[in-house]
C-alpha cells in the first residue's frame, strides 16, 4: 500500500530536479537547433539536444539521490522497472511548441509510489511559473490553485493540443463534444491542463497520450479539485485517451458524449 504522506520526502528533490531540467533547457529556447523526427512514418515527432539533455539531467540527479528508484523517460526508457518509487519524466512535453518558440511547452516530473502518482511538476523555466501537484494539494508558486463550478456543458471552455492526435472517430466524438460546449480551442500542450486547475478551463480531452504526458498532470489536476480518468471512466491508460475535467460534476455528461467514439453509428 502506498505511503499517504511520503511525497513530503520527495518533494524537495521533484523541485530540484525541475530546476536542473530548466538550466539546460533555457539556453537552448528561440536558439538555432538541429531537430530531429523520431517517427519517420506516421505524423512528427521532433525531439532536439534540449529534450535529450534535459532528461539526462534529471536522470543523473535521480540516480544520485535514489538510486534504487525506477525511471521512466520520453527520451531514455525504464530503468528499474519493479522499483517502488519511479519518476516519470517529459523533458519537454510540448516540443512542437518549443520549437517554433511559443511558451506552452514545460518540464513534466511525477513521482509514483507503486503506481499510484504523489507528486506531479509542471516547470516552465522561461516564464519562471512551476505547477506542482501532491497530497496537500496544488500550487503555483505560494498560490493554491482551484478548478472553478461549471456543471453544465454548455458553459465550458474545452481544449486539446491538436486535431491530428484523435483518430477519425475520436476526432468524431470530440467534435459531437465541442458542439456542446461554449468554446473549444486547441494548441495549449500541458499548459490547457494548468490552466484547468487554475480555474480559466473547463476539459481537456486528448488521445495518442503517452504516460509521461499525462502522469504529472493527475495530481496538478486533483490536487485543485478536478477528475482525470480515461474515456470510459476508468484510470489512465494504455489506449492513450485522456480526459480531465475541472467540474466533477461534469464527468458523467462528458463521457456519455466521448462513448460515441466506440459507437461511431451514433455520432
Amino acid at each position: 500500500m502506498a505511503d499517504a504522506e511520503a511525497w513530503r520526502d520527495h518533494l524537495p528533490l521533484a523541485h530540484r530536479l525541475a530546476d536542473a531540467s530548466g538550466a539546460v533547457i533555457r539556453r537552448y529556447f528561440r536558439q538555432s537547433l538541429a531537430i530531429d523526427d523520431k517517427d519517420h512514418v506516421e505524423g512528427y515527432s521532433p525531439v532536439t539536444v534540449a529534450d535529450r539533455e534535459a532528461e539526462a539531467a534529471i536522470r543523473a540527479l535521480i540516480e544520485q539521490e535514489c538510486p534504487d528508484h525506477g525511471i521512466l523517460g520520453e527520451e531514455y526508457g525504464h530503468e528499474r522497472p519493479d522499483a517502488r518509487f519511479t519518476w516519470v519524466i517529459d523533458p519537454i512535453d510540448g516540443t512542437k511548441a518549443f520549437i517554433t518558440g511559443m511558451t506552452t511547452w514545460g518540464t513534466l516530473i511525477a513521482l509514483q509510489d507503486r503506481g499510484r502518482g504523489i507528486v506531479g511538476v509542471l516547470d516552465q523555466p522561461f516564464l519562471g511559473e512551476r505547477f506542482v501537484g501532491h497530497g496537500a494539494g496544488a500550487f503555483l508558486g505560494e498560490r493554491r490553485l482551484a478548478t472553478r463550478a461549471c456543471p453544465q456543458l454548455d458553459g465550458a471552455v474545452l481544449y486539446a493540443t491538436e486535431p491530428d492526435m484523435f483518430s477519425p472517430a475520436e476526432r468524431a466524438a470530440f467534435d459531437a463534444l465541442g458542439a456542446r460546449v461554449r468554446l473549444r480551442r486547441f494548441g495549449a500542450d500541458c499548459y490547457a491542463y494548468a490552466m484547468l486547475a487554475a480555474g480559466f478551463i473547463d476539459l481537456v480531452v486528448e488521445a495518442s497520450m503517452n504516460i509521461w504526458d499525462i502522469a504529472a498532470l493527475i495530481p496538478i489536476v486533483e490536487g485543485a479539485g478536478g477528475r482525470v480518468t480515461a474515456w470510459d471512466g476508468g484510470p489512465v491508460g494504455a489506449d492513450g485517451r485522456t480526459l480531465a475535467v475541472g467540474d466533477p460534476a461534469l464527468h458523467e455528461a462528458v463521457l456519455e458524449v466521448l462513448a460515441q467514439a466506440d459507437n461511431p453509428e451514433d455520432v
